[in-house]
Parts: C-alpha cells; structure tokens; sequence
C-alpha cells in the first residue's frame, strides 16, 4: 500500500532533505525511525529536495507498506522523531501516486529582516541594509511569471533536461515598520538555488548596484550573471506542495516568529 506522509520540519541542523554520507539529513532520520518501528528497511521519496539548512512547513513524502500495524502510527512516529520534524497526516493513496514528480505546484516564501534580533536568528535571513528601494524589488519581482525559461538563475542548468518553471505568481511584502521583507513565489518546479540567487538578486536591486532592466536582461537571454550570490539558506521555506488529487492547507504557520502570527501585518508592496 502506497501513503503519501504530510510532514514539516525545522531545516536549520540539517543538509537538506536528500539522504547524504556522513551529512545529518531530514530523509535519513525519517527512514531510519519508520524502519525502528516496523522493524524492517523502509525507504521514502520526497516531493523535493530542500538546500541545507532550508526549512518546510510542508512536505510530502511517500512510503509503500505491505504490513499492517494495529498501533497508532502518527503518534508513535512524532514521539520518536527530534523535535524539529513534525508528521501531520498519514494518508493512504490509491495507485501508485508519486510525491515528487506529480506534484504541480510548490510555493516557497523567503524571510528576511534588516535590523539585528536574537529571536529571528535561525528563522529568517539577517542582512544589515539600510533603504532598500522596495519599489524597484517589486518591479523585478513583478517581471517573474512573465519568463519561463530561468537557465540564468541557475548553479547548474546543465544537469537539467531543460530550464523551464511555470512561475505562476510571485510577490513582495514587508512589514508594518518597513524592515522584514517576505518574498513569495509558486511555481511546476525550481532549478538549483535559483530561489536564493534570485533574492540575492533582488538584493543587489534594492542597494542600487545591479538595475532592473539588467535584471530582465539575464531572464530574457538567460546568461548567468557575472557574479551569482545566492541569499542566505536560512530565510527558506518550502510553504506548499498541490497535487491534482491532493490538495491540503499546511498544517503550521512557517513560524509564529517570522511570519509575526498574522498575515495581516505584512503588506503587499
């Protein structure tokens, strides 16, 4: 029996969601408690892979199971795991539905704050700028859905069979004070760390060193920039996963902190 497994995690310990040697990751902790408690190998497949670091306030995975168990199963699984991996739902699928290649959409939303504070540290990006221009970020941000191909904010676009995401919407909010900035963005798929590079470069807007139409220029030649400088991991979040036959709302906010308890209090630019 196939079960699609609705978890988030705090990525903050972790080198991302792929099982890795000798690197502490959130797939090898899952696998190696689901095998404790069957008592048998079990092996699952996630809906992405996070960067190092890279939070999820919600991922799917699935697993296929021959036995059945008469124990309560989503109990068991959250008291075995670290406090910083959560199991919301276990549900059983009919087929053989697939976690990663049938999903089709994934959001992400990207945390940053500009002055110092202990209790964001871990949760959300910490950059030190003073007077980012927002209106020109937002310009940038709005060109998004406009492109397809994103060869040029890419580490390795030759790994890939093609570039293309379907970005269907992007946006840019900041807070009630002007200094937490959030930027959101769905999309089929995601290249590697094009996220980051792009809130790397809307960075470089925002300070004045790299112009919006330079900006559009990478998208629409799909040159990779001279200089890429991917944003810090940290401010990450995988926030939904949509398949045509599985649609759930997260289960927790990304964090009571970064995302301030209510959306309410950011503001879309």
């Amino acid at each position: 029996m196939r079960y699609f497994v609705h978890i988030g995690y705090h990525g903050l310990h972790y080198g991302g969601w792929q099982k890795q040697p000798g690197v502490l990751n959130v797939q090898g902790v899952l696998e190696k408690a689901l095998t404790q408690i069957f008592k048998c190998p079990v092996f699952i497949n996630g809906c992405g892979r996070t960067d190092a670091q890279v939070h999820a306030s919600q991922f799917f995975f699935h697993m296929d199971l021959e036995q059945n168990w008469d124990f309560d199963l989503l109990f068991r699984l959250n008291k075995l795991l670290p406090y910083n991996i959560a199991v919301f739902d276990i549900i059983p699928m009919e087929g053989l539905p697939h976690a990663r290649f049938d999903a089709v959409m994934r959001s992400y939303d990207y945390f940053i704050h500009t002055y110092k504070n202990p209790f964001l540290h871990g949760l959300s990006s910490y950059y030190l700028l003073k007077d980012l221009d927002l209106d020109q970020m937002k310009k940038a941000v709005d060109l998004l859905p406009r492109y397809k191909d994103y060869r040029a904010f890419c580490t390795s676009p030759d790994k890939y069979e093609h570039t293309i995401c379907n970005v269907m919407s992007a946006g840019l909010l900041v807070d009630q004070h002007g200094d937490r900035i959030r930027f959101q963005i769905s999309s089929n798929r995601f290249l590697s760390k094009m996220i980051r590079i792009i809130m790397g470069q809307l960075l470089k807007i925002g300070r004045g060193v790299l112009s919006v139409d330079e900006f559009e220029h990478n998208l629409s030649s799909r040159q990779t920039p001279e200089l890429i400088t991917p944003a810090h991991p940290q401010g990450l979040y995988l926030s939904r996963v949509v398949y045509p036959y599985l649609n759930l709302q997260p289960r927790a906010e990304f964090s009571a902190v970064p995302q301030n308890q209510s959306d309410k209090l950011w503001k879309l630019l």
